[in-house]
């Protein structure tokens, strides 16, 4: 058969999506970290280690007032609205952003295997280092240093399991809350890798697609 006939169908599996943030919300958000950071009675005050898994130096919360002026909420509710759109063929009437973080990750550190809460979750990169490390074998082996992996179900023949993701700085990714990720460490540097999280819910009969209470 011609290979003008063959067609890839991906009928199982959850659903991603990976997107390009404006260069000015990237811009926004880097200012209002550099600007947390060097405040220590404000980076205490949003302080957001302890309530996440992250084995890294800084997680804290953005404030609503910020997400509001920066565009950040208006990005993510028009985002995760259009991938709903396509994915489920239906529009969402609510969006409302749960948290949304920030994650300072130095050398060495990492983030475990783990889900959020919501319905949907995402990450976007706003500082990435030039080098990353390489492997022990150098070329030999895919080098995973400070990639992040999505995880679902288990490798089966023509099913892959876990999807890998090079940060790249404006690079977001959607996905849904139960979707297991995690996100390596990496080495040979002091520079930071810097990125934003958030977790939200949509209609909860969009989301229910079980139909229960």
């Amino acid at each position: 058969m011609n290979k003008e006939n063959y067609f890839i169908i991906r009928p199982f599996g959850p659903s991603i999506v990976k997107l390009k943030m404006p260069e000015n919300l990237v811009n926004k958000l880097n200012t209002y970290v550099d600007k947390i950071i060097t405040d220590k009675k404000k980076s205490s005050e949003l302080d957001h280690g302890a309530e996440l898994v992250g084995m890294v130096t800084q997680e804290f919360t953005l404030e609503k007032n910020f997400m509001e002026e920066a565009g950040w909420g208006k990005f993510l509710t028009l985002a995760c609205g259009k991938w709903i759109e396509l994915a489920c063929g239906t529009k969402i009437s609510k969006f409302q952003i749960l948290s949304s973080w920030i994650v300072r990750q130095f050398k060495n550190e990492y983030n475990p295997t783990h889900y959020h809460g919501g319905h949907i979750s995402g990450v976007g990169y706003l500082k990435v280092p030039n080098n990353i490390g390489s492997t022990k074998q150098g070329n030999k082996k895919k080098n995973l240093n400070g990639c992040l992996q999505l995880i679902h179900g288990s490798k089966m023949f023509m099913s892959e399991s876990i999807y890998t993701a090079k940060p790249a700085v404006g690079d977001f990714y959607l996905f849904p809350n139960y979707l297991m990720h995690t996100v390596f460490p990496f080495t040979d540097t002091d520079e930071e890798r810097r990125s934003v999280s958030f977790n939200a819910k949509v209609d909860d009969q969009i989301y229910n697609v079980y139909g229960t209470k």
